[in-house]
């Protein structure tokens, strides 16, 4: 059974710590120094879908403005993947997001995943590529 986490305290947050670091830096290369950046603080949500006791999947979320989050850093881990957990994540986000009273969700959604968050009800805000070090992103966003 798939359990969700609002994940506020620090020993929660590791979880979302673990998916990021078997799925990103040990995935891809991607140095704990770039995977973990000055949004990785307190202040900062997080959604992490638990196996049992076992983090599968997770997402973060902050403030951009007063009406907006950016939700970002959405990893689910590989033998998990194709089990619709990542749009899981996005939904419970989204839910929370609601709950706060944010009435805009923005996404930089890697190149290859546009497909998934159009899927979610997200739309392309100019369609100009944002290139990244190791993935190219495209702004999207969604009025909640």
């Amino acid at each position: 059974m798939i359990n969700v986490l609002r994940a506020t305290e620090e020993w929660q947050r590791a979880g979302a710590y673990s998916v990021r670091i078997q799925g990103m830096n040990r995935q891809h290369g991607i140095s704990l120094r770039e995977e973990f950046d000055d949004n990785d603080k307190d202040g900062t949500n997080y959604i992490v879908l638990l196996d049992g006791d076992y983090p599968i999947a997770t997402c973060r979320f902050y403030e951009t403005d007063k009406d907006t989050v950016l939700i970002g850093r959405v990893v689910v881990l590989p033998e998990y993947r194709g089990k619709q957990l990542g749009r899981r994540v996005i939904e419970e986000a989204e839910k929370w997001i609601k709950e706060l009273g944010y009435g805009k969700i923005n996404i930089n959604a890697r190149v290859e995943a546009v497909g998934f968050y159009e899927k979610l009800g997200y739309n392309q805000v100019s369609g100009n590529i944002i290139k990244g070090n190791i993935f190219n992103c495209i702004e999207m966003e969604k009025h909640i």
